[in-house]
């Protein structure tokens, strides 16, 4: 059955689609000239700033005011810098710190390097308050775990980013950050009442609305409380009398990625997440990393069968465009941002690093990498201090697998530095530690959420509160190892 085109048109404003490889393939050109929304680049798109830029030229050659998206948070999660880590110490440095004059100045270096590379949608900040220790997809992302902390901070995010003329997205509303589980991977519960939510984790998002947000994302998490069995992307309650009634937000809500399992597994699809999604209140569909044109084109035709049989009402529809559109205009109006300040990365992961005990036994030390995974959301970003080392060595081992003596016998005379991220959660990453401070001068980096854990005996505990190119760098010029 033939879709009207002025349907298709409606339904392809809503979708921020993706392609693979750092050139546009003539589909996605296409779908951009038919009145589809933007593109949200990744990783794999992403080659250097100038061939980046000369991408988003070409983008914008089809439609000036195409949105160009990217998820830059500036810490662990990374796009524009996935081959080397971000010079930017990301939210929990910046948090730890605390001066949200710092966190303005990052964030606007961040929407100027956004800008310069023709990106005018950057799917940050993140504002999730992180009260669960082990959470594994926000942690470091986060600026803290006090709500009035993050509040101060989200707002000088986005007061900070939209300086530079690149629209702010805060994430993940009503808030990701008390989750034990990836919604990536599986729908997270947060078992919290209404009255819990607004103290602990609603404050940044009223900040992030006061401060002129142009978006806010939609978080693929269940809070049985607001949304019963469905996640909050699909919620009406959640989007509509929270976020727009309660917390008065104007602007474009956009979703999560509806490819990731707390989205699409729960709705029965893509497409009809999307169409579940845009019954509910958003406005700007995400649809993944994974999409070619027979995907969109089936997402199309959920839409558009939705609107025919009145699951989706057409004025719903247009509203969700028209507020896309409201953004795409104030993304597309140029405007002056500041010139790089190549020293602002590295000054601010400096004042980040906090030590415990001391580094007086650690000199000229051996470096030893416990091998770790990565989120989904963060990739295989390169981690650790091995780019800034003065020729100390580093092994890197999986402490599973690693024996405490051996590695005591090949550092001799010299003391151990291990570095680790989230070092806690695994049982033989903390076994492996004490056994080799049992008897031997160590000292544990900590480039990941801070726990409470500390290691029996070890000399020194550092916390960088990331583990960006910029937080090694001022890691390893605390210990003296930098070159």
């Amino acid at each position: 059955m033939a879709i009207d085109p002025g349907l298709r048109r409606l339904a392809l404003g809503t979708l921020l689609a993706a392609f693979p490889g750092g050139s546009a393939p003539e589909w996605a050109l296409g779908l951009l000239a038919e009145g589809l929304a933007g593109h949200t680049l990744f990783g794999t798109n992403v080659v250097d700033a100038a061939q980046v830029a000369g991408l988003t030229a070409r983008l914008r050659s089809v439609r000036p005011d195409a949105l160009i998206a990217i998820d830059e948070e500036g810490g662990d999660v990374t796009r524009l810098a996935h081959r080397t880590g971000s010079p930017y110490p990301g939210n929990a440095a910046l948090g730890t710190v605390d001066d949200p004059e710092l966190t303005r100045a990052v964030y606007a270096a961040i929407g100027g390097d956004l800008a310069a590379a023709g990106i005018n949608l950057d799917l940050a900040p993140t504002v999730d308050v992180n009260t669960a220790d082990d959470n594994p997809i926000i942690g470091t992302r986060s600026f803290g775990s006090n709500p009035m902390l993050v509040t101060r901070h989200a707002a000088a995010a986005i007061e900070g980013l939209q300086s530079a003329g690149v629209a702010a997205c805060a994430k993940h509303f009503p808030g990701h950050g008390a989750t034990v589980t990836d919604s990536h991977l599986e729908l997270p519960t947060v078992d919290a009442t209404l009255d819990l939510l607004r103290e602990r984790d609603l404050p940044p998002f009223a900040a992030v609305v006061a401060a002129g947000s142009q978006a806010i994302m939609s978080a693929h998490i269940r809070v049985p409380s607001l949304t019963a069995q469905d996640p909050s992307t699909f919620s009406k309650r959640v989007l509509i009398d929270l976020l727009r009634g309660e917390y008065g937000f104007g602007g474009a809500i956009v979703t999560d990625a509806l490819e990731m399992k707390g989205a699409a597994a729960t709705a029965g699809g893509i497409g009809a997440a999307a169409v579940r999604a845009l019954t509910a209140g958003a406005d700007l569909l995400c649809i993944g990393a994974k999409v070619d044109l027979d995907l969109v084109e089936a997402i199309i035709s959920e839409i558009s069968g939705a609107v025919a049989d009145g699951r989706l009402p057409l004025v719903r529809l247009e509203d969700a465009v028209a507020r896309t559109a409201e953004m795409a205009a104030w993304a597309a109006t140029p405007r002056s941002r500041p010139g790089p300040d190549e020293s602002l990365g590295l000054s601010a992961a400096r004042r980040a690093v906090r030590v415990e005990g001391s580094l007086d036994e650690l000199a000229r030390p051996l470096v030893v990498q416990l091998v770790s995974g990565h989120s989904i959301a963060e990739g295989r970003v390169p981690w650790g201090l091995r780019p800034h080392l003065d020729g100390t060595e580093q092994l890197e081992v999986v402490a599973a697998e690693a024996s405490a003596e051996e590695i005591v016998a090949k550092a001799g005379g010299r003391p151990i530095v291990v570095v680790g991220r989230h070092t806690h959660r695994l049982p033989a990453s903390r076994d492996l530690i004490e056994a080799l401070a049992a008897g031997h001068p160590v000292g544990v980096v900590e480039m990941g959420w801070p726990s409470v854990w500390r290691p029996a005996n070890a000399r020194a505990f550092v916390t960088s509160h990331g583990a960006t190119l910029a937080n090694g760098r001022a890691v390893a010029e605390v210990l003296g190892i930098a070159r």
